[in-house]
């Protein structure tokens, strides 16, 4: 159990390691480049924390892993079996990383079946369960029809899949740890180097680049983003080269790198126009997907006003995976909680990424964060009653 109950949201996290570090929040605020007053407001709970560039300055600050800030308190909401579950994936990873998987060689044929209908499951958030069920067996039988080598270069395609837009999309949305996170992106990043086509290397490149942004890497995130040129001479090609533009504009914001952030989004925003609404590879990249990412490129350089009038453009039901419906919905809500007199319309844009995904809301940092922040300042008892609601199922303190 955490030693301190009410630790947790980030904030109040920060503060507890703080005070076993001995140090003082004027020093730390300092030294972190925010007033005292600030980082008052957010181990307070008074205010989000929820900029990568602002985690990541505290966690150098205090001397410790950003993911030490952004972790799910123990127990974890929303749980039933998803923290058992996630174990048993922990272990079927550490079996490969052990040449040991322990699966069964499995024809390619049904080893597509299998990871194309694991991953729909995640995609479409209705289907949780049977992507938990499914993965901790998948895992193994891949590598183990791997290393019986037969039909590798396929395999190692499917692997490459299964461990960017499966294993680690998946651990993404449970709030797995990250350590668990990095060691799927591996797998899949050993596979596409295996495989050494543009089209594995991109994949396992955007999807690592998300990790790496987790873990305050930025420069590491950047360095593979330079290492990996996707060719745009088919509709699935030119996708994954728009993922990785949106990925080099979300790096240069968490980067405080600013005058790097717009080219690639109007790249991405290019590519968008021509390719229309898609999803190569469960990316789901086009003109709505653009804006997404708009949207999360305004909220990590504080731009909230910004990122509520790009969400106010959008129309999240087009997008063709529920999953970033989802992360729609609770960005959207996120920026209008900094909006004056938009706190009521955020918790109703947080309460609709509850309905499409609970677990979006429930274990993710950002959100967790905000909602913590809306509870400290509601006051509309309607209102209130809906957010206590809220709150009180992420496993917060109401």
């Amino acid at each position: 159990m955490d030693v301190d109950e009410d630790a947790r949201t980030i904030g109040r996290r920060a503060r507890r390691i703080r005070e076993q570090r001995g140090k003082s929040l004027r020093v730390v605020a300092g030294l972190a480049g925010i007033t005292a007053g600030h980082l008052s407001r957010l181990e307070r709970g008074e205010r989000a924390l929820n900029s990568r560039s602002l985690i990541v300055a505290l966690a150098d600050v205090l001397r410790i892993a950003p993911s030490e800030l952004t972790k799910l308190p123990v127990p974890a909401p929303g749980d039933g079996d998803t923290d058992a579950a996630v174990e048993t994936v922990r272990l079927a990873l550490l079996a490969v990383n052990h040449d040991q998987p322990g699966g069964q060689v499995v024809p390619v044929e049904t080893l597509q079946t299998r990871v194309t209908a694991m991953v729909d499951f995640r995609c479409r958030c209705d289907g949780q369960a049977e992507a938990t069920v499914a993965l901790p067996d998948l895992i193994r039988d891949v590598h183990t029809s791997i290393a019986a080598g037969r039909d590798v270069a396929e395999l190692l395609d499917l692997a490459v899949l299964l461990h960017t837009q499966g294993t680690e999309g998946w651990l993404r949305v449970v709030g797995a740890p990250l350590d668990l996170r990095s060691q799927a992106v591996t797998l899949a990043q050993q596979a596409a180097r295996n495989r050494d086509t543009p089209t594995a290397l991109g994949i396992a490149t955007a999807r690592s680049v998300g990790v790496m942004l987790s873990a305050g890497a930025f420069e590491l995130a950047q360095a593979a983003l330079d290492s990996v040129t996707v060719p745009t001479n088919s509709p699935e090609s030119t996708q994954l080269a728009g993922m990785l533009a949106l990925s080099q504009s979300l790096v240069a914001a968490a980067d405080k790198r600013p005058g790097d952030v717009q080219a690639p989004l109007e790249h991405a925003a290019e590519l968008a126009r021509r390719t229309g609404e898609g999803n190569a590879y469960w990316m789901g990249f086009g003109p709505v997907n653009v804006g997404l990412w708009r949207m999360a490129g305004a909220l990590e350089i504080g731009d909230h006003e910004r990122a509520v009038a790009v969400a106010e453009g959008l129309n999240p039901a087009v997008h063709p995976n529920r999953t970033r419906q989802a992360v729609y919905w609770v960005d959207y809500g996120r920026a209008l909680a900094r909006v004056r007199g938009r706190q009521d319309d955020a918790v109703m844009a947080l309460r609709r990424a509850e309905t499409v995904s609970p677990l979006h809301l429930y274990r993710s940092p950002f959100a967790r964060d905000t909602l913590g922040e809306l509870v400290a300042r509601s006051c509309h008892d309607a209102v209130r009653r809906e957010l206590r609601g809220m709150a009180y199922r992420a496993g917060l303190p109401v």
